[in-house]
């Protein structure tokens, strides 16, 4: 059996027509515990953080919850959220060796995607692609790496209080976000942490920063994915912009789940896409 794995940073839940599995990630305070699946109401938990003055984190899934996740099949994708920000990755590896001890049969190819989200979306769909397509294991796992290294991801984001408060980017940069309605624009880099791109007063100022910072990455008209944060009007409007600079695209916005809602926050928005 073969099979798709993700970690529930990818923000989606299923997908039609594969074996497929979304393995959730947490979010905590001393109070609460919030699990990352289908089951979470993302804006209840957005209420709670927004209320919650304490100390909060996330923790990546078990070497169990991926061995769960792994059970029956023989060859196995798995993308997870960056390693720059998570331990999911590693955790994912020790499960993967586990795995194989147990089934020296087994194949699994394990991908840091260096991103989250969007950019999770797009190297899951190029591998179930692939796989349709007819190509074999090792012409998959020999050809992911580079055409994650050809991708980009963009953020959007009105707060970095969360992203702070847990040590993923400077109290001081986050400091200066969200004061007189200045937002903060940024990429992920080439070790898949955050780096900032510029600040942007207003949506408007922000949807034409992304249209350079995509003339400036070489994009073409590849495959672009979105996710939001309760904006979905944000994300109409940068499709729009990016379909009247370069014309009719493979789009698809989806809401924020639980992990990117907490890091990104309210009004806050991933893109990911395709540069090759």
């Amino acid at each position: 059996m073969v099979k798709f794995v993700v970690d529930s940073a990818c923000d989606i839940k299923e997908y039609s027509g594969v074996e497929f599995q979304s393995v959730p990630l947490s979010l905590s305070t001393q109070e609460r515990d919030f699990v990352d699946d289908e089951n979470l109401d993302v804006h209840e938990m957005l209420d709670y953080f927004y209320g919650h003055h304490g100390k909060s984190h996330t923790a990546c899934p078990s070497t169990q919850a991926w061995l769960d996740a792994f059970e029956g099949a023989d060859e196995i994708y798995v993308v997870t959220i960056t390693s720059g920000l998570s331990g999911t990755y590693n955790s994912a590896c020790v499960a993967k060796n586990e795995y194989i001890r147990k089934h020296p049969d087994a194949k699994i190819c394990v991908v840091d995607s260096l991103a989250t989200g969007p950019g999770e979306v797009i190297l899951l769909e190029k591998m179930v692609e692939w796989k349709e397509q007819g190509k074999t294991f090792e012409e998959i796992e020999g050809a992911i790496i580079a055409y994650r290294d050809s991708n980009r991801l963009f953020f959007g984001l009105k707060s970095l209080h969360n992203l702070a408060q847990n040590g993923r980017v400077s109290k001081i940069i986050a400091s200066a976000i969200g004061i007189m309605n200045i937002r903060i624009l940024g990429t992920a880099s080439k070790e898949g942490t955050i780096e900032p791109v510029g600040k942007c007063r207003g949506d408007k100022k922000l949807v034409d920063e992304v249209v350079k910072e995509f003339k400036k990455c070489g994009y073409k008209g590849g495959k672009v994915r979105i996710c939001y944060v309760e904006n979905e009007a944000l994300s109409d409007t940068i499709v729009s912009a990016l379909k009247a600079e370069f014309g009719d695209m493979d789009v698809k916005a989806i809401p924020a789940q639980g992990l990117c809602s907490f890091y990104a926050e309210r009004g806050g928005i991933i893109i990911g896409c395709e540069c090759a």
